[in-house]
């Protein structure tokens, strides 16, 4: 008796697909079969008809499916000011620059145009979840929402003043409304973003610990960004910042540490025992020349390894593809062995671990029946990724972002043949230069 196939919504057949969890690496001539956003199979491509019978079929013969790409630390808003301060240090370049034209110009139109801006060049890089720490969450779980992309928001907590509010109350206050407002939004995780050890004192990252339990939210930090910042805080404080956020109980594993370039045996044992994610930044931790992080270590010692770009303005782009090359070769220059940060380490980077350390593991980051349906498409049958021996190989050192032609979040086609389908790629181009004008016209009095 011939059994009828299942209705499904999308099924996509690929030359590979990779599906970063589970015994096998990379699979032939494969199709993931969607259902209500869900991933519902994965099966050989001669099998696939036989049971499932689909709405939609993509059929893409020269291409790699991959789980869609986690940025997991961005300032998504802070594209607007891609290029407007670069080859400077850190701090110059926060204290004279960055910090002084948020204060001109951070609002909530800026924050919605900066993020629809970050969203439009992720989506076209395959990425489909980014973690963010900026200000006005509301707006930016709005622009996320309408564009389709997944978002994890940590809110900004500092100190001091900025355009959203007069200190950590202010910012506290706006995370917990946040949560409270986007808590039914599938695609929306709301979480606490103080900025780093030397902006945020201790009360303020108290209630940080606290709201964040009774919340089972997530916690994003800036942490031994510079071996500089570390010494600053030993010279004023006789206390290194990762035992100072591990005597106020912030360490566990809902809390992320991003760079950690300055780590001692004895911290990356404690960010071990303690089960906490690191944020990992490449790109721009050699542009600030903030220091290198151990990563190869760190994923020998059994930590938690997640793959970010950081903002624009400190990048200078929202590349995932290209951060996963840099955060390869360098990890093998740092560990001076060749063998170090293999390809499938570092896929897995910027995929199922950004998922884990933002909290989404059991939803998206891999290919696997019963996640969420965020893929990407990547094109290996251009010159530049020819000949071919390895798939996962050559995405991660021949493969640029321009291959990528299709990217879906549950489901949902985002990009289809590198043409945008949930932003409007001319209006953000006029909103963009808008802002350009503005900005440079500022900067030019």
């Amino acid at each position: 008796m011939t059994q009828t196939p299942a209705a499904a919504d999308l099924a996509v057949h690929a030359r590979w697909v990779i599906p970063v969890e589970g015994s096998e690496r990379v699979l032939d001539h494969h199709a993931v079969i969607v259902r209500d956003g869900r991933i519902a199979d994965v099966l050989p491509s001669e099998q696939a008809g036989a049971r499932w019978r689909a709405d939609e079929t993509v059929k893409l013969d020269r291409h790699a499916l991959i789980p869609g790409l986690v940025n997991a630390h961005t300032h998504a808003a802070m594209s607007l000011f891609r290029g407007l301060s670069d080859d400077l240090p850190l701090m110059t370049w926060l204290e004279e620059h960055i910090w002084p034209a948020e204060g001109k110009w951070m609002s909530a139109p800026f924050v919605a145009d900066g993020t629809r801006l970050a969203a439009a060049e992720m989506i076209r890089g395959g990425t489909t979840c980014f973690g963010d720490m900026y200000f006005f969450p509301d707006t930016i779980a709005r622009v996320s929402r309408e564009a389709g992309i997944r978002a994890a928001i940590f809110t900004g907590i500092l100190d001091f003043p900025t355009p959203m509010g007069n200190g950590p109350e202010d910012y506290l206050r706006a995370a917990m409304n946040a949560a409270d407002t986007w808590r039914h939004e599938p695609r929306i995780t709301i979480g606490f973003g103080p900025h780093a050890p030397y902006t945020v004192s201790d009360a303020p990252l108290e209630k940080v610990r606290t709201y964040a339990e009774e919340l089972d939210a997530p916690i994003m930090m800036h942490v031994h960004e510079t071996a500089e910042e570390v010494q600053q805080a030993v010279e004023a404080t006789g206390e290194r910042p990762l035992a100072r956020l591990h005597r106020l109980g912030l360490l566990s594993p809902r809390f992320m540490a991003v760079h950690m370039t300055d780590l001692s045996e004895d911290e990356i044992e404690l960010a071990r025992e303690t089960g906490l994610h690191v944020t990992h930044c490449p790109e721009s931790n050699m542009k600030l020349a903030n220091g290198f992080c151990r990563v190869e270590q760190l994923r020998q010692s059994g930590l938690h390894l997640a793959l970010g770009t950081d903002g624009a303005a400190s990048n200078n782009d929202l590349d995932m593809l290209g951060e996963m090359r840099t955060a390869a070769l360098l990890g093998k220059s740092v560990a001076h062995d060749p063998s170090a940060l293999p390809a499938a380490a570092v896929l897995e980077m910027a995929t199922l671990g950004g998922a884990r350390s933002l909290g989404l593991d059991q939803q998206v980051g891999s290919l696997v029946p019963g996640k969420q349906a965020d893929m990407a498409a990547i094109d290996l049958g251009e010159p530049e990724t020819q000949p071919l021996y390895d798939p996962l190989a050559q995405i991660i050192y021949a493969a640029t972002r321009s291959q990528v032609s299709h990217t879906w979040v549950a489901g949902q086609c985002l990009m289809n043949q590198r043409e945008l389908t949930t932003i409007n790629a001319e209006r953000l181009r006029q909103d963009v230069t808008r802002w350009n004008h503005r900005i440079a016209e500022d900067g030019d009095e």
